[in-house]
C-alpha cells in the first residue's frame, strides 16, 4: 500500500511543468501568473494565467502580502473571484465570506456600522461554514477588523488595501489562532464589469467539459443598477386575469432586495438569498427545485441563526422564476415579506395573486441569474 501511495509534492513538482509559461486561447494570449498549490483537490496539478495585455489585473496582479504556509489553490482563487464578484457591487463597505464557491454569508454596512461589525454580520450568518473560508472586502481593512478575523480560522483575506496596523496584526507571531492566513491585495474593483452594457473585454468565462470541449460566454451581469430599477411584479392569465403586486416594501427592504439580488449572482443555482438590514440571514444553494432552495435556506436559518436575528420583515431573492406559488408560501410562512425573482412562469399571475394575499411585496427582475459554476 505504501509503495503505491501518491507523494503529492513530487507528483505536483513533476506535473506542474506541463503547464506552459504562455498560451493563446480564443484570440487572446495568456501568460502564466503562477503554479498553484493544487487544483480543486490535492492530486490535481494546476496553474493560473492572465491575459498578457491586462494592466493591473484585479486578480491576476494581486499582491501577496502574506503567503501563509503555502501558496494558493484553485479553490482559493475561485472563492476569491466569487467573493470579489459580490462586494464589487456596493459603494458602502461590504464583506463576503466564500466557502466552496458559494457565499456562506455577506453583509453591507447599515447606518454607521464599523467594518468589524460588517465582517461579523457576514461571518455569523453561518459561522460553522465560515470556518476556513475566503473573506473579501471592498474597502481597506483596519486593525480592529483584522483582530476579529484572526480570532477564527480563515484561508485567505482579500481587499483593495490594508492599514499598516492591520498588517501588523496578520503578521503578529503571538497570534495563536491563524498564523497561516494568506493576505492578498487585489486591484481596483471598479475595473470589474457589473451591469449589462459594461465593457466585458477580457472578462469572458470559460467552462471546460468532460471531453475537453470549452464553452465561452460573456460574464453574468445584471440590468439592475439601483432601487429605481425595481419594478412591482405583474402577470396575466385566463384564470386570474391581470394581477399586479400591491404590497409596498419599506425603504430598507428595497435596499436589501437589491443587495440580495447582487449576492445571488454568485450563488450556485437553484439559489435563494434571504437578507435583512444589509446582512444575509441564510443562503439556499445548489437545489434542483426552487421551493427546495427556499426550504433549505429557511432550515439553515432555524438551525444556525434563529435567536440571533428575527427573520420577520426579511427579503428574499430567487435567481429563477417561481413555477408555482409554493416557494412564496414557504418564504412568507418563515417571515419574509418582500421578494424579487424573474418573471417567466405561465403561473406568474397566480404567484403575484398569492403574494398579495400573504402580504408579500413581489418584484420582477429583468433577467434570471442562474450560476452553474
Amino acid at each position: 500500500m505504501a509503495d503505491n501511495a501518491l507523494n503529492r509534492n513530487s507528483y505536483l513538482t513533476q506535473n506542474l511543468g506541463s503547464f506552459p509559461a504562455d498560451t493563446e486561447f480564443f484570440g487572446t494570449k495568456y501568460v502564466k501568473v503562477n503554479d498553484l498549490r493544487y487544483g480543486t483537490n490535492p492530486h490535481q496539478p494546476a496553474a493560473y494565467y492572465k491575459p498578457v495585455n491586462a494592466v493591473d489585473s484585479v486578480i491576476g496582479d494581486m499582491k501577496v502580502l502574506k503567503n501563509g504556509k503555502s501558496g494558493l489553490s484553485q479553490t482559493n482563487l475561485e472563492d476569491i473571484s466569487y467573493s470579489l464578484n459580490i462586494v464589487k457591487y456596493f459603494d458602502r463597505p461590504a464583506c463576503a465570506c466564500m466557502k466552496h464557491v458559494n457565499p456562506c454569508g455577506a453583509a453591507i454596512q447599515a447606518g454607521d456600522e464599523s467594518l468589524k461589525a460588517v465582517y461579523i454580520k457576514a461571518r455569523d450568518c453561518d459561522p460553522r461554514a465560515a470556518f476556513g473560508s475566503v473573506i473579501a472586502f471592498n474597502v481597506t481593512v483596519d486593525e480592529e477588523t483584522a483582530r476579529e478575523i484572526m480570532s477564527t480560522f480563515v484561508e485567505c483575506v482579500v481587499a483593495p488595501g490594508f492599514t499598516p496596523e492591520a498588517l501588523a496584526v496578520f503578521n503578529d507571531p503571538e497570534v495563536k489562532i491563524d498564523k497561516q492566513v494568506r493576505i492578498l491585495q487585489c486591484g481596483d474593483l471598479a475595473k470589474l464589469p457589473k451591469y449589462v452594457g459594461d465593457d466585458v473585454s477580457g472578462s469572458y468565462t470559460f467552462k471546460a467539459l468532460a471531453d475537453g470541449t470549452v464553452v465561452v460566454s460573456e460574464p453574468l451581469l445584471t440590468h439592475l443598477k439601483s432601487v429605481a430599477d425595481l419594478k412591482p411584479a405583474c402577470g396575466e392569465n385566463k384564470a386570474c386575469g391581470r394581477v399586479e403586486s400591491t404590497v409596498k416594501a419599506t425603504e430598507q427592504q428595497l435596499l436589501d432586495i437589491l443587495a440580495a439580488w447582487y449576492i445571488n449572482i454568485s450563488v450556485r443555482s437553484n439559489g435563494v438569498v434571504i437578507v435583512k438590514n444589509g446582512g444575509t440571514l441564510c443562503v439556499g444553494t445548489g437545489e434542483q427545485d426552487r421551493v427546495g432552495a427556499v426550504e433549505q435556506a429557511v432550515e439553515k436559518f432555524k438551525q444556525k441563526y434563529e435567536g440571533k436575528e428575527d427573520i420577520h420583515g426579511a427579503v428574499m431573492a430567487s435567481d429563477g422564476f417561481f413555477p408555482f406559488p409554493d416557494a412564496v408560501e414557504v418564504a412568507a410562512a418563515a417571515g419574509v415579506t418582500a421578494i424579487i425573482s424573474p418573471a417567466g412562469s405561465i403561473k406568474d399571475a397566480d404567484v403575484v395573486k398569492r403574494a398579495n394575499e400573504l402580504g408579500v411585496a413581489l418584484f420582477h427582475a429583468p433577467e434570471r441569474v442562474f450560476s452553474h459554476h
